[in-house]
């Protein structure tokens, strides 16, 4: 009772509920001007990450080192590789080449040895190049008893359990001696499996003559087994002129099969992120957008308080919900981000003669981009449910918060709509006059006993309109003001048959207005 009592207070004047419905409007504008400021807040977040400099450096870098050529040999490059001898052949071509350019193209030099690599003369190499390669063990799958005598030797597929932890070969140096890893970059996930850190590991020198040495003698030593499953070539660069890393991974899986199958990735990222004044508008943009939140949230656990369980019996809450979980995912993973980097950067840089893994940080970078492009996708979407609902949510906002429930303005709608499909196809003649509709109700029963209504639907439209006339004299009278009313039993059971009622006459018309639809669709 009293939730009834809450929901039929006593009606206003018409000038307090056209003054209600004002800042109904004015609320709901504002609101919708608050999102879309956050929206925009958002995008200039997601697109002001991005600059056109990162796909030119990726485009030169994968050129560089994926479709440049062996020497003499024009379908030979990283691309291409299938065999063994392609792969030996692209060390000591395209990737020695590619990676060393210490002398002007006149063969004048540019720089001390000592110091980095400068791809293309602009690019710095950062520390040393690294090279790592992940085995199985022999017996790590089964021989057919037939063939046991042709082949006694059996390397499958690469999984954690099957990996080759012993030392092989020379013995003498890290590439012929597992090394378990010292890093926390996350295993990388290639064609063939899930490939975890650590392996065989060498790096390589600034010396051109001695990285290529290093390559002879590992192809002559047999360094790639018939256990190997996978190599990793890691390198990273920094162009000082538009302030970008790049993050560079060629990998080389050997499948159980034989041949060789070549992926890579290629990262450009900003470590190195606020240093213009564009950069500190970002950054100002990121403190807008943790505000936004804050406020978002308070709203979401007021109206959680407020409603109690039915408010998650709405889908567009859950949206809700789920788009300031995104949003707090992203925050956690930019603050991590830029934790770590704030930590490992320094590091990185000072390490030059080492192999300074930046891939961690790229990885998590990737992550960031990914979570906010989802979070703008269903930031989006939820501005789309606004923009379809936005006449219908200030009306329905504004009646609870008045404390009355909202009227049934739907059935209305969709009774309008019946009666203009009708109508338009000519199965219905248009009322020419308005003042048809307050006709009385022995005028209504003769009309609808004329258009073929029954007595039963006849009674119950005039019970109805009863009903409703009680009603709105009751508490939408204009002698009536804002004083507090109780509705009795009796009257609150009136007021369900009502909408019980409504609510049979809706579908009968939905209905109706369905088996139109169908017959104008079969003509």
């Amino acid at each position: 009772m009293a939730e009834a009592s809450r929901w039929h207070r006593g009606g206003a004047s018409k000038h307090k509920l056209h003054y209600r419905k004002e800042v109904e409007i004015t609320t709901t504008l504002q609101e919708l001007l608050l999102y879309f400021i956050f929206l925009i807040n958002l995008c200039i977040l997601t697109f002001g990450m991005v600059n056109p400099h990162m796909y030119y450096l990726n485009k030169v870098m994968s050129s560089l080192f994926l479709d440049t050529s062996v020497p003499g040999e024009e379908r030979t490059n990283f691309k291409s590789i299938r065999s063994v001898t392609d792969f030996w052949k692209f060390m000591e071509g395209p990737l020695l080449e590619g990676l060393y350019w210490d002398s002007w193209y006149n063969n004048q030099q540019l720089y001390n040895l000592k110091n980095s690599s400068r791809i293309y003369y602009e690019n710095i190499l950062l520390g040393v190049p690294r090279v790592r390669q992940l085995k199985v063990r022999n017996n790590t799958c089964k021989v057919y008893s037939s063939f046991q005598s042709l082949m006694s030797e059996c390397y499958g597929k690469y999984t954690s359990a099957n990996e080759d932890l012993s030392n092989f070969g020379l013995q003498i140096n890290t590439e012929w001696r597992y090394s378990t890893s010292n890093t926390n970059s996350p295993w990388h996930w290639g064609f063939l499996g899930v490939y975890r850190n650590g392996g065989y590991i060498f790096t390589l020198s600034k010396s051109k003559s001695e990285t290529k040495n290093k390559f002879i003698d590992l192809r002559l030593n047999s360094w790639i087994t018939r256990g190997t499953r996978v190599i990793f070539i890691d390198f990273s660069l920094y162009n000082a002129n538009v302030n970008l890393f790049c993050i560079i991974r060629l990998v080389a899986e050997f499948p159980a099969t034989g041949g060789i199958l070549t992926s890579w990735q290629f990262y450009s990222v900003k470590l190195l992120r606020y240093v213009s004044y564009y950069d500190y508008f970002i950054a100002s943009c990121e403190i807008t957008f943790c505000i936004f939140l804050f406020v978002f949230t308070t709203q979401e656990v007021k109206k959680i308080k407020e409603f109690k369980s039915a408010y998650f019996k709405s889908i567009w809450n859950w949206l809700e919900l789920l788009l300031l979980l995104l949003c707090f995912v992203a925050v956690s993973f930019n603050t991590y981000y830029n934790v770590q980097i704030f930590l490992l950067l320094g590091q990185l840089l000072k390490s030059t003669e080492k192999y300074s893994d930046f891939y961690f940080l790229a990885c998590w970078h990737i992550y960031y981009n990914n979570m906010i492009a989802i979070t703008i996708f269903f930031a989006w979407i939820k501005n789309m449910f606004l923009a379809i609902i936005n006449d219908t949510y200030s009306e329905v906002k504004a009646d609870y918060s008045i404390g009355r429930r909202p009227d049934f303005e739907l059935g209305k709608m969709i009774k309008q709509s019946y009666k203009n499909v009708l109508e338009k196809f000519r199965l219905k003649k248009a009322q020419k006059d308005e003042d048809k509709k307050t006709k009385g109700s022995g005028d209504l029963a003769e009309q609808a006993g004329r258009e073929g209504f029954d007595e039963n639907e006849i009674q119950k439209a005039e019970q109805m309109k009863k009903w409703k006339e009680r009603l709105e004299k009751k508490y939408y009278s204009m002698e009536i003001q804002d004083d507090y009313q109780p509705v009795t039993q009796e009257e609150f059971r009136e007021l369900f048959l009502y909408a019980v009622e409504l609510e049979k006459e809706l579908h009968y018309i939905n209905l109706k207005l369905n088996q139109v639809v169908r017959k104008v669709s079969a003509l």
